[in-house]
């Protein structure tokens, strides 16, 4: 009789589990509506953008529990997260290259001010074949670089990028910590103004044309501000931001129809602060990759930050190069007019 009532008093499996249930649907509608999350706290929505497809890897943990709870009801409000994270990243997993050619082939890289290896990272960036190359956080030719013995092997470091670079890409032009070597001719090369510390006078972005068998194609490099996790201030974007909101203004006045964006643009493409660029421009990895193309840490890519955007051609192959001495990762994308 006793058994038999420990047996009555036991929760059904629609009655265990039920905090497991509630993390479950919490889990899915932070993804289904992240763009509701406010950033009036500590951008605490482009935090979450940041890190959103990672979120996927709570399903399983959360299916454990719901299995060894045998929790009907925990069990059930997991149908939510598995059926929006498909919704919102599946697409990105299948291999959506169209053929391994293209009539360009550009490659993006913030080669790090601590890189190890220029000579080596400049040979592989030529090795890749790429017509235009793009490049991020080079040393500013500054004559204060020359009193810090980092900043000198900085400098240093940019040395060896224009002078490797130079013999097998016969144009190029730098401005500040950004430069881009081409190919093929470039004209109209000019410094953009997206912001940055201004007791550093730094440049971080500039527009060039490439002259192409095609026609003109406007090109932009950029490297917008770092972002940090405080504890104070949270997600602290501001300077990035700033920067994303001048260069969506710079694109959204350019006249030739044909553009490239090559940059670090320390987010994500999944952010709300970049919506007045992705409103513009479509992601090459999102048209013609294959999964996240993360990027940084280049020991254990977690992040896409590295992007190639474009409008008025035709992504036809994006993909990731291997590592080479920085903390990112190359990109590079193949583009058919």
């Amino acid at each position: 009789m006793r058994r038999a009532i420990r047996v009555g008093c036991r929760p059904g499996p629609w009655k265990r589990g039920l905090i497991l249930a509630a993390l479950a649907l919490l889990l899915g509608l932070v993804m289904l509506l992240h763009a509701q999350i406010p950033n009036r706290i500590g951008n605490l929505g482009s935090l979450v953008e940041t890190f959103l497809p990672w979120f996927g890897l709570f399903v399983p943990v959360l299916l454990a529990g719901a299995l060894w709870r045998r929790s009907a009801s925990a069990v059930a409000a997991l149908l939510l997260p598995v059926t929006v994270w498909p919704a919102l990243f599946g697409g990105l997993l299948s291999d959506k290259s169209h053929h391994p050619g293209g009539d360009l082939t550009v490659v993006s890289h913030n080669v790090s001010a601590g890189n190890p290896d220029p000579a080596g990272t400049a040979r592989d960036l030529i090795a890749s074949g790429a017509d235009v190359v793009a490049l991020e956080e080079l040393a500013q030719p500054d004559a204060r670089l020359m009193v810090d013995p980092t900043e000198l092997r900085a400098r240093q470091a940019t040395i060896t990028y224009a002078k490797m670079l130079g013999e097998a890409y016969p144009y190029h032009t730098m401005q500040g910590n950004v430069g881009l070597w081409s190919r093929l001719p470039l004209s109209d090369t000019r410094p953009l103004d997206i912001g940055g510390d201004p007791t550093m006078n730094e440049t971080r972005a500039l527009r060039a044309t490439v002259t192409t068998d095609q026609g003109p194609l406007a090109v932009y490099v950029a490297h917008l501000g770092s972002v940090r996790v405080m504890p104070r201030r949270g997600f602290w974007t501001s300077e990035r931001n700033a920067g994303a909101h001048a260069l969506a203004k710079a694109i959204a006045a350019e006249q030739n129809k044909r553009v490239v964006l090559l940059g670090d643009l320390n987010g994500t493409t999944d952010d709300r602060a970049f919506a007045g660029l992705t409103s513009r421009l479509r992601s090459a990895q999102d048209v013609a990759g294959g999964g996240f193309g993360f990027t940084w840490p280049a020991s254990f890519p977690m992040v896409r930050l590295d992007q190639i955007l474009v409008r008025g051609v035709q992504p036809v192959r994006s993909w990731v190069l291997p590592a080479t001495g920085s903390d990112h990762l190359p990109v590079a994308a193949g583009i058919s007019w």
